[in-house]
């Protein structure tokens, strides 16, 4: 795995897009609720609607679900029965992997790669959710390291994979409350943020 700065390359500079949402995938990847400042009652009730959520996407795509070392084997009891589900032990410090996990672009030939952007647990020292996030700063790079695939690091670019969708064919929703937001990229005009969405999505 390599990763590719800003200053040396960018995806649509490479070729690389991002694929509509409803593409096929290889694999979905998931992280095991365990904040207690996040979950009511230890978490419980999140853990069984989450083990759902994976049985459900796993009738037709594998998921890995990503546990802390004290929640690992728990988890991996949870999915025992289930051949589709593959637990895997990983630190973080929330569930989130649509925001913090990396999101993929590829180019049309079979290659794949990944965008790993940077976190803030949404909103830093300034209105975060919580504190630390450097464990989930670093699933993007703990994913890509895991599928193999090489990955590229934008120098200080904020952004949850969640705040925006693709249609694959050069068409992005998002909305200005999380990419404009001061907590996020405040260094960044309209423009500059647009810009490089452009060449992080390839579009």
């Amino acid at each position: 795995m390599r990763t590719i700065t800003e200053s040396e390359s960018t995806p649509k500079a490479d070729g690389f897009f991002m694929p509509a949402e409803f593409a096929p995938q290889d694999r979905v990847w998931m992280g095991w609720p365990h904040r207690t400042d996040t979950w009511a009652h230890g978490a419980k009730p999140a853990q069984k609607q989450y083990a759902a959520i994976a049985r459900a996407i796993s009738e037709f795509t594998p998921v890995y679900m990503c546990a802390n070392q004290v929640d690992y084997a728990n988890c991996k009891a949870v999915f025992e029965n289930d051949e589709n589900v593959t637990v895997i032990e990983m630190t973080t410090d929330d569930a989130w992997f649509r925001d913090t996990a990396a999101t993929y672009v590829i180019n049309g030939k079979g290659e794949k790669r990944a965008n790993h952007w940077h976190f803030n647990a949404y909103g830093g020292l300034v209105d975060g959710l919580y504190f630390p996030w450097d464990k989930d700063a670093s699933i993007g790079l703990q994913v890509a390291q895991l599928e193999q695939v090489n990955r590229y690091r934008p120098e200080d670019y904020i952004l949850e994979g969640g705040s925006f969708n693709c249609d694959g064919q050069g068409t992005v929703v998002t909305t200005e409350m999380c990419l404009l937001n001061e907590d996020r990229n405040p260094q960044y005009t309209k423009e500059q943020i647009d810009q490089k969405l452009s060449e992080y999505l390839g579009i």
